[in-house]
């Protein structure tokens, strides 16, 4: 599937957004990609999963269990989780460190797949990452699907990403004038109370 292809499922959905975004990296954007209008459709949430599991395949990733940050990754994690056949847990934000809750165990040396919604900056999958590893899991890779960071994002796995994207992203001291004029919105749900 090509990255244009998986464009087309997000406006379908009306899921790529413009406008002028606050990112849960603290970051501005013109762009945003609301995955969860996306995987709200169990159709496409397939569709777009299966495809992913085939890249990974095809990639030579192996794993025993599928680990997603909350919030955004929960409901990717679970139909990659059943794509691939294996367990899907997720992590969660306590005192805003990414732990693991709800009896969550991840079997000591367990290939772990690590999968999120969108990856910007990263540091929500390098979080999960060193969860999985405080946890006894070794991280194998991490997937989404889409990386808006151009692969720009370093994550000490290889990142598999249904489609890549270069979209803008700026400092708050940075914000271009003409963004900078419409107000921000946080569409995300880090920092919720």
């Amino acid at each position: 599937m090509d990255t244009e292809t998986v464009l087309d499922h997000f406006r379908r959905h009306d899921a790529l957004l413009e406008g002028h975004f606050l990112l849960s990296s603290g970051k501005h954007s013109p762009v945003y990609l609301q995955c969860a209008r996306v995987m709200a459709e169990p159709e496409t949430a397939a569709i777009l999963c299966h495809a992913l599991a085939k890249k990974l395949r095809d990639n030579g990733v192996v794993v025993d269990m599928v680990v997603s940050p909350a919030m955004g990754g929960v409901v990717v994690g679970y139909e990659m989780g059943r794509q691939l056949g294996v367990p899907a847990i997720f992590a969660e934000r306590v005192d805003g460190r990414l732990v693991l809750r709800r009896g969550f165990t991840i079997p000591k040396g367990a290939r772990v797949l690590m999968v999120e919604d969108v990856v910007t900056t990263g540091l929500s999958s390098r979080e999960c990452l060193d969860c999985i590893a405080a946890m006894g899991g070794q991280p194998v890779a991490a997937a989404c699907l889409i990386d808006r960071s151009g692969g720009r994002a370093a994550l000490g796995v290889d990142l598999v990403a249904l489609a890549t994207i270069d979209a803008p992203v700026y400092d708050a001291d940075a914000v271009p004038e003409a963004l900078a004029a419409i107000p921000a919105v946080k569409p995300g749900s880090r920092g919720l109370a």
